[in-house]
């Protein structure tokens, strides 16, 4: 009886017609959540190997072409063969193979990538700081260095393919012998089986530990800044590089500035008389307090810049500026003496004639 063949969308699913984008982020989510080294269940292995295997073929667009027309990916020959009448189609293919031992191996798979989130202080954003971060990722076991085997034990050549990777199926058809290659499912295409596994590993080469990583944040980071920590994300396989680490930059408010760009806003109040007569006060800066003088007669919405008084630039020398904006308030509550002041100032100040355009 003839077996079903596994539909390869299914195991990862996702649809007929996914883009490359689509299976990607399906395969990570399924790789992670079935990994041996995270998921004890009976059956995590097996959906491990099922879900690497699927991968394998939708990822290279070649094999995907193929197990799109085929329902294989490596079945496109000798089906493309049968409607031309080719009666020795099987020495053919015997011929070619023949003798032939080569291991297809896996390619090289980049690990996954990780995002940490980092929480800073206002002046560590402007000031620039380094931090502490903790993760937790998949590494090469510590014990067989990535390998699966027990210290000491090598892998052995998989019994079912004789090491090839590979295995070639016959069948015989009206047209002659059709010879199918596949991986095999024993050894996943290594060509090799692990007779001792790991006993720390349990033979995936894979352990999850947590790292203190110190991250380098630069001066002039803004809330939500993104920064890159090339290699620092879950290993590689096969060789592969391992993934990066995201980390997310969230920054705490300030009480006395607020940012925009590279420049810092300070709200300045003023009494009446302060801003009437003229005053001197201490404007706080990033860099410590610096003397500002009011002029007489200043209005509330007046601005006074401090240059380079502002936060560095991410990806240029040079700071932007301080900028002090004037409030001139208004008393709420009066006691007597200061209403019958103002009371006297008011007769002598006479009341202010509107502009025409704006009567």
């Amino acid at each position: 009886m003839r077996q079903e063949k596994q539909d390869y969308y299914a195991v990862l699913g996702v649809p007929r017609g996914a883009g490359e984008e689509e299976i990607k982020k399906a395969y990570r989510k399924l790789a992670f959540k079935y990994h041996p080294d995270l998921n004890k269940e009976p059956t995590a292995s097996e959906h491990f190997k099922e879900i690497n295997q699927a991968y394998e073929v939708l990822s290279d667009p070649e094999k995907k072409a193929k197990y799109d027309r085929w329902g294989q990916a490596d079945a496109g020959w000798g089906r493309g063969f049968e409607g031309f009448g080719f009666g020795g189609l099987g020495d053919l293919f015997d011929a070619f193979f023949s003798g032939t031992t080569t291991t297809t191996r896996r390619a090289a798979q980049r690990g996954a990538d990780i995002q940490a989130h980092l929480t800073i202080t206002f002046e560590e954003a402007a000031q620039g700081v380094e931090h502490g971060v903790e993760v937790q990722r998949v590494e090469n076991c510590s014990q067989c260095f990535g390998s699966g085997s027990h210290p000491g034990s090598q892998p052995e050549q998989c019994p079912v393919c004789s090491g090839a990777g590979q295995v070639r199926r016959a069948q015989e058809g009206l047209f002659g012998r059709f010879v199918s290659v596949s991986t095999c499912e024993r050894c996943g295409g290594e060509g090799k089986v692990i007779a001792e596994p790991c006993s720390q590993c349990n033979g995936t080469g894979k352990q999850k530990v947590t790292r203190q990583l110190t991250v380098g944040v630069p001066a002039g980071v803004e809330d939500g800044t993104q920064l890159r920590l090339s290699g620092e994300g879950h290993s590689g396989s096969h060789d592969g590089p391992p993934g990066n680490l995201y980390i997310l930059l969230s920054v705490q408010p300030h009480p006395l500035f607020r940012r925009e760009g590279d420049d810092l806003v300070y709200q300045l109040a003023l009494n009446f008389a302060q801003a009437s007569l003229g005053h001197k006060v201490k404007i706080p800066t990033m860099d410590g307090k610096q003397e500002l003088k009011i002029p007489p007669g200043t209005q509330s919405g007046r601005e006074f810049v401090f240059k380079g008084k502002g936060v560095p630039h991410l990806h240029d020398r040079g700071k932007g500026d301080l900028v002090v904006q004037v409030s001139v308030l208004t008393p709420s509550s009066l006691t007597k003496e200061q209403r019958r002041l103002l009371e006297k100032l008011a007769d002598t100040l006479g009341t202010p004639e509107i502009p025409a355009e704006e009567a």
